[in-house]
């Protein structure tokens, strides 16, 4: 179950991570839209579609892709709101429990629906401009995760993007492998001993990241 509070966390860092990319980010109305039909192709890719030839499905991959996905999701649903926070969570939690969605005239029950054709219908709807967070909740339990899972892997990736570009990555300057281990590998040691339900876990992963970075003496 996705909370409120997790919500708004992730709706204003995506807001951040776009402003940093152009500050001007939501005038600019990107087609973010079509940045989820090519990451849901890929996501076909990873799972495998080829009847003709044997072909193994790579979850760790797939599931990469839904965080990915959910970045421009979000990016879009504020778009819609225009930059409204509150609005576009009143968006994700309005039909975050959907179990079917009407698209060109035909319903699509999501329990009647394999893995893949919910990929084509989740591509088909971005392709029309629209979105479907219950179709994308249902794509989650598929890929064997929860919105837990999710909101754990999204706030960490923007945590660790915004504590590289803090610690000089743009400049040139930031060692990413402290102690025989690159940074992203410290990152999944924490989180593994954090609450991602907890109100603050985007600062303490950050502050925890700080310590490991500074203990290592890294300059």
């Amino acid at each position: 179950m996705l909370l409120a509070t997790q919500a708004k966390t992730m709706l204003v860092l995506q807001d951040k991570m776009n402003a940093k990319v152009n500050p001007d980010w939501l005038a600019v109305k990107s087609p973010f839209l079509r940045a989820v039909v090519i990451e849901g192709a890929e996501a076909i890719e990873h799972h495998g579609w080829k009847w003709w030839k044997k072909q193994d499905c790579d979850l760790a991959q797939l599931q990469m892709e839904l965080v990915d996905i959910w970045h421009f999701l979000l990016s879009d649903l504020l778009i819609q709101a225009d930059g409204d926070f509150s609005l576009a969570e009143q968006a994700i939690f309005a039909d975050i429990d959907q179990d079917s969605v009407s698209f060109d005239g035909k319903d699509y029950p999501f329990s009647s629906l394999t893995l893949l054709d919910k990929l084509e219908l989740m591509i088909g709807l971005s392709a029309a401009k629209r979105t479907n967070i219950g179709l994308f909740s249902t794509l989650l339990t598929d890929c064997q995760m929860d919105w837990n899972e999710l909101y754990a892997q999204y706030v960490s990736k923007n945590v660790l993007n915004f504590f590289r570009q803090d610690n000089g990555y743009k400049e040139g300057t930031y060692i990413k492998e402290w102690g025989g281990k690159e940074d992203n590998e410290h990152l999944v040691e924490i989180m593994a001993k954090l609450d991602a339900t907890a109100e603050e876990y985007q600062d303490l992963l950050y502050q925890e990241l700080n310590k490991r970075y500074q203990l290592l003496n890294i300059t």
